[in-house]
């Protein structure tokens, strides 16, 4: 991932955002020590932002699609009140024991529910409750299919966020399937008379859209 601020601005980012508990450390470590392209794991800013927009629409239900290692689920699940849910749904059996051993451990891995199988399957087989939060951070062709079937599942002011939509600048000049299908998936959104949305250059690229 291309970062689009210098390294020493992303440091003092990280350094000025309350510090995590120490098993987002050690997910981190063992993350980047034990599976492969760890550097899908979102990071401290990020994944602060995630509980802190969780907190600022009073979140109850979230939706994540792509849990990998499952360091994002957990930010999300600090926000959630007692009796809160978050489904979180993941392709790789593999990376779905990690995340699964670290939601384990934590005190509120309980409110998390993992789903291990195609995502658009797994969401299709959800009860019909709407979701307060949903957070895409999958399979980058197939952003435009999540959209479409999270967005009648969000309550009306719920809040969805789209991660790498940025593809590190290759959205500017799409080239690669990945690149034309997130450049699609932003051009859709900003058309989508459904949502009202922003377009944060956090990180790779972070899009808010609140459902109307």
């Amino acid at each position: 991932m291309r970062l689009f601020v210098p390294e020493e601005i992303e440091r003092y980012a990280h350094d000025h955002t309350r510090a995590l508990m120490p098993i987002f450390d050690e997910l981190r470590e063992h993350t980047y020590a034990h599976v492969a392209l760890p550097q899908m794991q979102v990071g401290r800013v990020e994944g602060s932002l995630l509980r802190m927009l969780a907190k600022l629409i009073g979140a109850r239900r979230i939706l994540e699609i792509g849990t990998f290692t499952g360091f994002s689920a957990l930010c999300m699940a600090e926000a959630l009140p007692d009796d809160g849910v978050l489904c979180t749904c993941e392709i790789s059996a593999e990376v779905a024991a990690v995340a699964q051993r670290f939601f384990d451990r934590s005190p509120h891995g309980n409110k998390i529910q993992l789903l291990v199988g195609d995502a658009l399957a797994s969401v299709g087989a959800l009860d019909d409750r709407p979701f307060d939060l949903a957070f895409i951070d999958a399979d980058k062709e197939r952003y435009l299919d999540y959209y479409e079937a999270i967005l009648p599942r969000l309550r009306a002011g719920g809040l969805l966020v789209a991660d790498n939509v940025l593809w590190s600048g290759a959205v500017l000049e799409p080239k690669t399937p990945a690149a034309f299908a997130i450049a699609a998936f932003n051009d859709r959104v900003q058309r989508d008379a459904r949502v009202e949305n922003l377009f944060l250059p956090v990180r790779d690229g972070v899009m808010l859209a609140r459902k109307l």
